[in-house]
């Protein structure tokens, strides 16, 4: 009785550990480059899979539509898969998520002092993704604050040689100056391979430091706006950790989330680039055969 006692308790410890997991326990010499992780079986299935679509054949043709996957099912072999990754676009208050790095990284430096206010406007940033928030933030760090940290070497989130990347050069309102990327001129620009490092990077416990990436995740966590990927999830996995951040403006739509459920299986990353006017629904959409090819690889 009291081996089975004992059984059902650290049965009971173990997955309680592995549903509140993250972020992750890796040391710094086991974090490799997402690019050096690029698995060609996920990738030829997410390539087939997206293109039996004839719509998003034509977007993704078009570079219209860029999506990535990081499944995290076995932290010790992460897989990679993306189409049009470097594609950089405008992904309207996706790019929020820079606001918040950038913020993090102030205050750990004491560039910035960590009052109840400034708390509350990151978590309306990016749960509500409320526009006043978000600029009170960037008035607080300064635009060449925030471009200071999207190009430090240590994430290189945005790389004019690899495509840009995350980019917030202009106020989520009227009035201010701007320092829009160089690139493409965008003023909120993202895109999938970058995205797609940070939320690796933050499930790793490496944005910051560990301590940082522990206050990010929590968040990102339990989003408030429950459209486009979180719509489906909210069906599909009712009982996972959605940790989230998306974007809406006339017709480009994107969308980021990082899912942890209690299930290995269904524990990844997914982000989504989208011009088109159906781009709420498409990014609905794409859960489904995305997961599909998780669980049969």
């Amino acid at each position: 009785m009291k081996i089975k006692l004992f059984g059902f308790v650290l049965l009971w410890v173990l997955n309680g550990w592995a549903q509140a997991g993250l972020p992750l326990n890796t040391s710094d010499s086991e974090i490799r480059p997402l690019r050096e992780l690029v698995d060609n079986s996920l990738q030829a299935k997410l390539a087939r899979e997206l293109r039996s679509n004839p719509k998003w054949e034509k977007l993704i043709a078009e570079k219209r539509m860029a999506v990535g996957v990081v499944d995290l099912s076995n932290p010790n072999a992460v897989r990679f898969a993306r189409l049009n990754g470097d594609h950089m676009m405008y992904a309207a208050s996706l790019p929020k998520i820079a606001i918040l790095l950038a913020a993090m990284d102030a205050l750990e430096k004491g560039e910035l002092r960590e009052t109840p206010e400034i708390k509350t406007d990151m978590r309306r940033m990016i749960s509500k993704s409320d526009n006043q928030a978000s600029t009170r933030l960037i008035d607080l760090l300064g635009y060449d604050k925030i471009e200071s940290v999207m190009t430090d070497p240590r994430y290189s989130f945005y790389d004019a040689q690899k495509g840009g990347g995350l980019w917030v050069g202009k106020r989520y309102g009227k009035g201010g100056g701007t320092n829009r990327e160089p690139l493409k001129n965008l003023s909120h620009a993202a895109s999938v391979n970058q995205v797609c490092r940070y939320y690796y990077l933050l499930a790793n416990g490496k944005l910051v430091n560990e301590k940082r990436s522990r206050q990010m995740l929590d968040i990102f966590e339990n989003p408030e706006l429950h459209h486009k990927f979180v719509k489906t999830l909210d069906v599909l996995a009712p009982g996972a950790r959605l940790f989230r951040k998306s974007g809406t403006w006339k017709t480009y739509h994107s969308d980021s989330i990082l899912v942890w459920g209690k299930d290995p299986a269904r524990r990844y990353i997914l982000v989504a680039l989208i011009d088109d006017p159906s781009g709420e629904q498409i990014i609905r959409d794409l859960v489904r055969p995305v997961e599909k090819i998780l669980k049969k690889s």
